[in-house]
């Protein structure tokens, strides 16, 4: 390699590289700049010219050609919570949101795009976040709401930010989105209690003004009134195991005779395995208990808990790509994926 000055190489530059694939330098610039409609021969003829030199593109020239940072924000939206509620804790403590970072990286590390965690817990926090995004230049959003009446779908969509959302957004938003037919995953939780000759069933549910929380609550009822229990009940959770106990504990309290809880997410069922086992209360012999996620609290639980598994990382991994086609192209139409559920049977029912 060639020296500009005494010991400091001159870098590879674009002609080195066309010189080394035979063909032009506009030609390298597009590859190297991830411009479509390039024949997939070519690509990979530059791109071994690339290896071979030791090319690295310079990143802030290709901001200027493409207009892109190779950067996408990863945005949680969480219900504010005063500054001394371990609200934050407890739910970052579930394996759910490293499932959906594990699922995105394996999509967007290839195509060497680097998300940016970024946090959102009170609507003015979200407001000035939609500002902060349009000034960084971030490429687009990856939005995972927990947030009741989130208003942070609109705001990005409204600001002309490619976003896709984790679950179906609470209000008309023209926005793509990846979710799971909740329904009907909740029904298998109810029909294998009901398969186990369990006759007085209950739920503890997610928040009442969470999406999940009420799609999960809807479709216990559903599968309740399906099996001739037109009135079944039903306690507030928060999603977090300290939730799940305390919400089992007054369930038991209201409802001593029940015999079977589906429990809206693993975090809440292993909560509510703790005060069944402190209360004397057998599982499943005397209580049969179904989650929801099939995280690694459904395994870390004990006894190991039935889940209904929601494929997390398939899902992040989908949001990963169809958020990359749109900044690929911006007018493209707006797509909306469902994955199915399945029942992981284990020791708990």
């Amino acid at each position: 390699m060639t020296t500009s000055r005494p010991g400091r190489p001159r870098l590879p530059t674009l002609e080195d590289v066309a010189r080394s694939a035979g063909v032009s330098r506009a030609t390298v610039s597009r590859v190297v700049n991830g411009t479509r409609n390039v024949d997939p021969e070519i690509q990979k003829v530059v791109q071994e010219a690339v290896a071979q030199t030791g090319y690295v593109p310079n990143r802030a020239a290709r901001t200027l050609v493409t207009r892109r940072t190779d950067s996408v924000a990863l945005v949680f939206s969480v219900p504010e919570h005063p500054a001394d509620d371990p609200f934050m804790a407890r739910v970052f403590s579930d394996a759910f949101f490293g499932r959906i970072v594990g699922g995105l990286l394996t999509v967007l590390r290839p195509r060497g795009v680097h998300p940016v965690l970024m946090l959102a817990d009170s609507d003015d926090v979200r407001r000035e976040l939609v500002d902060n995004l349009r000034q960084q230049h971030i490429d687009g959003v990856v939005l995972v709401s927990i947030a009741p009446e989130d208003p942070l779908p609109l705001l990005l969509t409204e600001a002309g930010l490619p976003t896709v959302l984790f679950a179906r957004p609470t209000t008309r938003v023209p926005i793509s989105f990846v979710d799971i037919a909740q329904q009907a995953g909740v029904k298998l939780a109810v029909e294998h209690l009901v398969s186990l000759g369990r006759t007085r069933i209950a739920t503890i549910a997610g928040p009442y003004d969470s999406p999940a929380g009420r799609d999960r609550l809807a479709g216990f009822r559903d599968a309740m009134a399906e099996h001739g229990h037109p009135y079944a009940p039903d306690i507030e959770g928060d999603f977090t195991q300290e939730g799940g106990e305390a919400a089992m504990r007054a369930l038991l309290s209201e409802h001593p005779d029940t015999d079977g809880v589906f429990v809206a997410n693993d975090l809440m069922a292993q909560g509510a395995l703790l005060a069944l086992r402190e209360l004397g209360r057998r599982v499943p012999e005397d209580i049969a208990v179904v989650g929801f996620d099939d995280s690694s609290a459904a395994t870390a639980s004990r006894p190991l808990l039935t889940t209904v598994r929601q494929p997390v990382e398939d899902m992040a991994a989908e949001m990963a790509r169809l958020l990359l086609a749109l900044i690929d192209d911006p007018a493209q139409q707006l797509r909306s994926v469902i994955f199915k559920t399945t029942l992981v049977r284990r020791h708990s029912a």
